[in-house]
């Protein structure tokens, strides 16, 4: 229904735009613009643009008695065996080492595995069709690789996957963005009172200049019955009010809110940001001074704290080098069933799949871009494991204690299946000592006072938490760590309590009364995927990590690390 009415009839070429905003003011937060093919009801967050950079080395030189005349073409596929054109890059002369002026611009989703695929062709003719020029290497990759790299250099492949003589790709990233914020401390003095009854309702409104006309780029809280409102502490993106244009016009009114929708204009003035430093300004009503002759002004805003500072985001934090480090934690409890039973979540189908194996592949795809070495630290919960068959909280799933981590995504895919047969399933389903295992690596990172590392533990499980009170306890603790969890809920279970821990409806608490600091916890079921591409589970657990990496190095006051090399910390739990 959103495209039907265009020109390209299907759709899938169509574009749109989803706004952010506060319906009472008309406040617009963000939006986000994105083609209709990755519309989904997931949610899509950690969207900016990336500009990529492309240089190469080495070209083959198939014309005679000339080099080659070198393009390069960007391909993506955020879904299956669909890839698409994103653009294509100046045509460079007479060149093998070409260093193309034109930049790749494309959207960046951190739970998107997106695909890219970068093509070289020496172009000998004026046609788009690329089937007549000859192919000089590719270079597939995915743009969390390239991002977490900053700069890439690769070899080049022909169609048959052999190299492509020596040539080489060189690519780098850059995010597009103005991430100065200005912060605010604003008070007013003598305002004009407009209500009968009490006092005004002061707030005020900051306008940029646009080409057609004002737009609003913040609005205050609203001050209660006070004529010499101070409001609290607020900032608004430089390029929100001027796009970073210090001279630029802004406009700041004054209102009294009613509650009908009916707000009173109290004054107004125009400034910019220059003058808006550490200034007063009189608050002018238009009406009321042509009315009355001795009209001085409706009150003053007096401007106490007016400082641009910068924010870092998410890819200021990865593509400075700072690690995403993977953890896996499974559970082994007896209410899974016997895996050698069809009805078990452990079974494994004659396709080699079952929900755990889903979840970790979902998952670990995306993650394992932003861990330089790929070793992740797998483990077992709610099992009784050889040769004492004791019951074991967090157990390696290679039963290596001193050496717990599995090669990549597939390794530990393998030490799961490697793992099962080996155990007999019994319970009961304890999170906290798997949630203070991996605490007590973060808080070693921690110690270092650098944005370097950061912990996402993935927790797969069926049933209800049996140590309820020490997981929230172990939760809270680790809100004020380096690290998230995600949980992800198989089977048919009742999964109220893991709901209970996602903090999207309220700050949890410990037992004993204590918040967490921020929300670090993010549960799903997967029933709600089992008919959906893989891709759609990694969008919606991983959606919310981006901020909380962000909120946690801000909390702290940690910068981006000033380079890509890895700083010596901690890289995952091993066992104890």
């Amino acid at each position: 229904n959103l495209c039907r009415d265009t020109p390209t009839g299907c759709g899938c070429q169509s574009s749109f735009v989803i706004y952010c905003a506060c319906a009472v003011y008309s406040q617009e937060y963000f939006h986000v613009m994105f083609p209709c093919k990755q519309i989904s009801p997931m949610a899509v967050s950690c969207v900016t643009k990336v500009e990529l950079t492309v240089s190469c080395e080495n070209l083959l030189d198939t014309d005679v008695g000339s080099k080659s005349d070198p393009l390069c073409i960007l391909l993506m596929n955020t879904s299956g065996n669909q890839w698409f054109e994103v653009d294509r890059t100046e045509r460079v002369k007479n060149c093998l080492s070409p260093k193309f002026a034109k930049k790749f611009v494309v959207d960046y989703y951190f739970e998107v595995v997106q695909k890219l695929r970068f093509g070289l062709y020496d172009i000998d003719n004026k046609t788009i069709d690329l089937s007549d020029d000859d192919f000089l290497g590719e270079f597939e990759c995915s743009l969390g690789q390239i991002v977490s790299s900053s700069k890439l250099t690769r070899p080049l492949v022909l169609k048959n996957k052999k190299p492509a003589g020596k040539g080489t790709i060189t690519i780098s990233a850059e995010e597009i963005k103005d991430n100065r914020v200005v912060n605010f401390e604003a008070e007013a003095r003598k305002l004009d009172n407009k209500d009968f009854f009490g006092k005004s309702d002061p707030y005020l409104e900051f306008y940029r200049q646009t080409e057609t006309g004002w737009q609003l780029a913040h609005r205050t809280e609203v001050v209660k019955n006070n004529l010499n409102p101070c409001w609290r502490p607020f900032k608004i993106p430089l390029r929100s009010l001027c796009a970073g244009d210090m001279e630029k016009p802004i406009k700041v009114e004054c209102y009294d809110y009613d509650s009908d929708g009916s707000h009173d204009l109290i004054g107004s003035f125009e400034t910019n940001m220059k003058r808006l430093q550490e200034a007063e300004f009189e608050c002018i009503n238009s009406k009321k001074k042509q009315k009355k002759k001795n009209y001085k002004n409706s009150g003053v805003v007096s401007v106490k704290v007016c400082q641009i500072t910068k924010e870092y985001t998410f890819l200021d934090y990865i593509m400075g080098g700072c690690q995403i480090n993977f953890t896996v934690g499974i559970d082994f409890t007896g209410s899974n069933g016997d895996p050698k039973s069809p009805d078990s979540l452990h079974y494994i189908s004659p396709q080699g799949v079952n929900e755990y194996l889903s979840a970790i592949w979902s998952v670990g795809l995306v993650v394992q871009d932003y861990d330089s070495d790929k070793m992740f630290p797998a483990f077992g919960f709610g099992a009784q494991i050889p040769p004492t068959w004791q019951v074991s909280h967090e157990f390696p799933l290679n039963f290596n204690p001193t050496n717990p981590f599995c090669a990549g995504v597939e390794g530990v895919v393998e030490a799961y299946r490697m793992c099962l047969p080996q155990v007999k399933l019994y319970g009961p389903t304890n999170f906290a000592p798997i949630i203070n295992h991996m605490a007590r690596f973060a808080q070693q990172a921690l110690q270092q006072n650098t944005a370097s590392q950061y912990y996402v533990l993935l927790i797969i499980t069926d049933g209800v938490i049996t140590d309820m009170d020490q997981t929230r306890g172990a939760i809270v603790a680790a809100s004020r760590l380096p690290m998230s969890i995600i949980i992800v809920g198989v089977g048919k279970a009742d999964f109220t309590d893991m709901e209970i821990l996602d903090g999207d409806d309220g700050r949890l608490r410990s037992i004993k009364g204590e918040p967490a600091v921020r929300d670090i916890v993010q549960f799903v079921p997967f029933r709600k995927f089992q008919n959906s591409p893989k891709e759609e589970l990694a969008k919606c657990v991983l959606a919310e990590v981006p901020g909380q990496v962000v909120t946690f190095f801000n909390m702290m006051k940690l910068l981006p690390p000033k380079s890509n090399t890895p700083v010596d910390a901690p890289n995952g739990p091993t066992q104890n």
